[in-house]
């Protein structure tokens, strides 16, 4: 029998719903082009990632104070035009905007539209590690609509850390077993299941790049989904 529909869904934003590679490759050449200078711009979005983690980290070990992941970011890419070479080629207000890529990812093409076939079924929020700020204007640039965003900022923490899922599920007043997170990361959904939420799969082949093995899942999580709207089909969610 498959399990019950959860009351509230929490999604990862960055890689489950949006693009976030192509979204930031796009901006870097725009801005690099604009300044005369060749790259790789995807090779640049990925190094501006490899930064992320032990960003947060720092925050994670207490290191250092929360801080938002629109100020990590532009630290962050600080620290890629530097390692790449490029240090000194955009000035502050131009480093400012390309910081902002994170704010105009394009969405996969199935996310909108299974976002609001599940939200009639359940509770929709962002459980991200991007700030409030970051999450509605991206909302607003990739037309996602969320019932609320949750995450990083509510929690004053990084995913994957325990509290921050627990203080989603305590916002929207459910135990954790009532909601379910939904990520395209074994990790995320790894220690979500461990803080006692349910976990749902789904497969982003294309998130770093075509070429790349086909995802698999590492776990039996409680489902597992070719896209979103393979997971609102198994949920039950109404079709339009």
């Amino acid at each position: 029998m498959s399990a019950p529909a959860p009351k509230a869904l929490l999604f990862d934003v960055f890689g489950t719903l949006t693009d976030w590679r192509g979204g930031v490759a796009r901006a870097v050449a725009a801005a690099f082009a604009a300044r005369g200078a060749a790259v790789d711009a995807h090779a640049f979005a990925d190094a501006w990632r490899g930064e992320y983690q032990p960003a947060m980290e720092r925050v994670r070990s207490g290191a250092r104070p929360y801080a938002q992941l629109d100020e990590l970011h532009r630290e962050n890419l600080d620290r890629t035009l530097a390692r790449m070479g490029f240090e000194g080629l955009f000035d502050e207000d131009e480093r400012d905007a390309l910081a902002r890529a994170w704010e105009r990812l394009p969405p996969w093409p199935d996310a909108p539209g299974a976002l609001e076939r599940l939200r009639a079924i359940a509770l929709t929020a962002a459980c991200s590690n991007g700030s409030v700020g970051l999450m509605a204007r991206l909302a607003r640039h990739a037309g996602l609509r969320w019932d609320c965003i949750l995450g990083a900022d509510l929690a004053r923490d990084y995913k994957p850390r325990a509290g921050v899922y627990l203080a989603a599920c305590a916002a929207l007043r459910l135990r954790p077993e009532e909601t379910a997170m939904v990520a395209c990361h074994d990790h995320d959904l790894a220690a979500a299941r461990a803080a006692g939420l349910r976990a749902a799969w789904i497969a982003r082949p294309l998130e770093h790049g075509p070429g790349r093995p086909a995802p698999e899942p590492e776990q039996e999580w409680d489902w597992i989904a070719r896209d979103l709207h393979d997971l609102a089909d198994q949920l039950g969610a109404p079709r339009p």
